[in-house]
C-alpha cells in the first residue's frame, strides 16, 4: 500500500509542478497547448508502439480486457438511453453527454497511473483501444452532420496518432519480425516522457486562466454555450458525473467478479474505470459545436472527483 501511494504522491508532485509553470508562465503563453500536443502526437504513440508491439497479444484477450469492453460498452448504452429516450435531449447532447460517461481520460491520467501505480504501461492499451477503435469512430459519425461520406467518417479517426500508434503496434505483435534498436530504442526513450509530460499537462490545466480562455465564454458562443447555470444542465453533468465516477467503477468491479478477474488484474481494470472524462470529448464538443458546456463541466468535475476516487479504489483494492 506505501508503495502505491508513493507512486500517486510522485504523480501529485509533477502535476503540482506543471500547475506552477502555468501559473507563473514560466514557459510562456501557449506552453500547454504545446506539450499536449507533443503527447498526443509523438510520446504517447510512441509509447503504444513500443509496448504493444512487445507484448503477447494474448493479454489483450483476456478477461481483464473483455471486463473494459463491457463496462464501457454498458455505460455508454446506458448514457445514450438516458439522455436520448428519457430525458429527449438532441443527438449532439446525447451523444457527448455519452461521451463524457464513458471516454475516459486514458493519456494524461491513465498512462501514469498504469506506469507508476500499476507498473505496466499495458495496463491502459484496452482502454486506449475500446475507445480510439469504437467510441470515438462511432462519435464522429454521429456528431458529423456535414454531409461527409462515409469513407471519411471511417478514416478520420484513424487518422489519429494515437491510434496509428496502436495500430502499428498490434501489427508489430503479429508479424513475426521485429525492428531493429535503432528504431526501437529512439521510441521507448521518447514513449518513456508520455507519462510526466501528461502530467505536467494535466497540472498546467488548472492553473488560473485569464480572462477570455475558458472555452464558452464568448457572447458570440451558441446559446447551448451559454447557459450557464440551467437547471437541465446542471441535472445532466450530474448525471454524467454519476456514470463517470460512481457506476462504471462499480459496474466494472462487478464484471469483473463475474467473469472471474483474479486479484491481480481488479485493481488495475477499475483504476481505469474510475479515470475523469477525458479531455478529448470536450475537443470533439468544440470541433461539431454540440454539447459544450456538458464536456467542458463533466471534465473538471470527474477530475476534482478522481483524486479521492482513486485513492479509495487502491485502498480497497490493494
Amino acid at each position: 500500500m506505501s508503495a502505491v501511494l508513493s507512486a500517486l504522491a510522485t504523480m501529485a508532485v509533477i502535476a503540482f509542478a506543471g500547475w506552477v509553470l502555468a501559473t507563473f508562465r514560466v514557459l510562456g503563453e501557449g506552453a500547454q497547448q504545446v506539450l499536449a500536443r507533443l503527447v498526443f502526437a509523438l510520446a504517447t504513440p510512441s509509447l503504444l508502439i513500443t509496448t504493444i508491439g512487445e507484448a503477447d497479444l494474448a493479454l489483450l484477450l483476456t478477461r481483464t480486457a473483455a471486463t473494459t469492453w463491457v463496462s464501457t460498452l454498458t455505460v455508454a448504452t446506458a448514457a445514450v438511453v438516458i439522455f436520448g429516450v428519457l430525458l429527449r435531449r438532441g443527438r449532439g447532447q446525447t451523444t457527448v453527454a455519452s461521451l463524457a460517461a464513458s471516454y475516459v481520460n486514458a493519456g494524461n491520467i491513465g498512462i501514469p497511473v498504469a506506469i507508476y501505480v500499476l507498473a505496466d504501461a499495458l495496463a491502459v492499451v484496452p482502454t486506449m483501444l475500446m475507445q480510439l477503435l469504437v467510441l470515438a469512430p462511432v462519435a464522429y459519425a454521429v456528431l458529423d452532420t456535414a454531409g461527409a461520406s462515409r469513407r471519411e467518417l471511417l478514416l478520420r479517426p484513424l487518422r489519429s496518432p494515437l491510434t496509428i500508434g496502436a495500430l502499428i503496434g498490434l501489427t508489430l505483435a503479429v508479424v513475426p519480425w521485429t525492428p531493429p534498436d535503432a528504431v526501437l530504442q529512439p521510441l521507448r526513450l521518447v514513449g518513456t516522457t508520455a507519462a510526466p509530460l501528461a502530467l505536467l499537462t494535466l497540472g498546467m490545466s488548472f492553473a488560473p486562466k485569464r480572462r477570455g480562455q475558458t472555452p464558452g465564454t464568448d457572447p458570440a458562443a451558441p446559446p447551448e454555450a451559454r447557459e450557464a447555470g440551467s437547471r437541465g444542465h446542471w441535472v445532466d453533468v450530474s448525471i454524467v458525473a454519476t456514470l463517470r465516477a460512481v457506476v462504471h467503477p462499480a459496474l466494472t468491479f462487478a464484471v469483473a467478479n463475474a467473469l472471474g478477474v483474479d486479484e491481480e488484474h481488479m485493481l488495475g481494470v477499475v483504476l481505469m474505470a474510475a479515470l475523469p472524462t477525458a479531455q478529448n470529448v470536450l475537443v470533439y464538443a468544440l470541433q461539431f459545436d454540440r454539447g459544450l458546456r456538458i464536456a467542458r463541466d463533466a471534465q473538471v468535475i470527474t477530475t476534482a472527483l478522481s483524486v479521492p476516487l482513486l485513492v479509495g479504489v487502491v485502498a480497497l483494492l490493494h
